[in-house]
């Protein structure tokens, strides 16, 4: 069984293969402090509450945009899996080629993203993960990882209004009744949710615009994807476990 990690500025997300089928997933707060025997320890635990004993774990991938955790990590499945995990970076085999000034500046978690959505859907596709940052990857149709657009996502807009503002409270993040909001709350959910909506929008369709991919298909994932992807037309596709499939996908390739 193949466990697959995708560790994020905000969480860290686990997926249990077996084959190409997914058997449990799960998710725990990243955390760059803590040693390997206590992600070894909280894994073990979760993995046991998914109903699947932790000996059958006999391969692992990770892909991580927080580079403090992955000694920890590593050590945590040698120690506690016992198997070496393969780590997406410089000289893993992704089946796409990155077509930009700088390949080593693009994250992993774009590049797995990419993976699963070139893999599962063909290209030209343009994937918006809605995480800690949103981002817009568009893969062509040959392949090739051309152009990457990154913006504040929705919790760190949210933060920044609660944080820097003495009066604005910490509030849920949902689409409220109406834009037209008469209230604190309702207000700050409406000029973020809309917002966010606003924006992607746009972005897809100046993508659209400037590559003239008129066929380009638009596929959304990340913890708040579903929130936006409901609301607008432009998106076909919310894939809640793209990464993870991504991941599963490039080690097949590697193994």
């Amino acid at each position: 069984m193949l466990l697959a990690i995708d560790v994020g500025n905000t969480n860290i997300t686990f997926g249990l293969f077996q084959g190409k089928e997914l058997k449990g997933s799960f998710r725990i707060m990243t955390a760059a402090t803590r040693t390997s025997d206590e992600y070894g320890l909280v894994i073990s635990d979760l993995i046991e509450k998914q109903n699947i004993d932790v000996s059958s774990i006999d391969a692992a991938i990770l892909a991580t945009v927080v580079p403090n955790t992955t000694h920890s990590l590593t050590n945590a499945v040698r120690k506690y899996m016992h198997c070496d995990p393969l780590v997406v970076g410089p000289g893993i085999k992704t089946g796409i080629r990155i077509d930009t000034p700088n390949p080593k500046e693009i994250g992993a978690d774009r590049i797995v993203d990419a993976v699963g959505a070139y893999e599962k859907y063909g290209g030209p596709v343009l994937v918006i993960d809605f995480g800690t940052a949103t981002t817009y990857d568009l893969i062509t149709e040959d392949g090739r990882f051309i152009v990457g657009i990154t913006a504040p996502g929705i919790r760190i807009s949210a933060r920044a209004l609660w944080e820097d503002t003495a009066k604005l409270p910490e509030i849920e993040i949902k689409k409220p009744k109406s834009i037209l909001a008469q209230d604190t709350i309702t207000s700050m959910q409406a000029g973020l949710v809309y917002g966010q909506i606003g924006q992607t929008e746009y972005i897809i369709r100046q993508v659209i615009k400037e590559t003239g991919y008129e066929n380009m298909r638009v596929i959304a994932t990340g913890g708040l994807g579903s929130l936006i992807a409901d609301e607008t037309d432009l998106i076909e596709v919310y894939d809640k476990q793209l990464t993870l499939e991504g991941l599963r996908m490039i080690y097949d390739r590697n193994r």
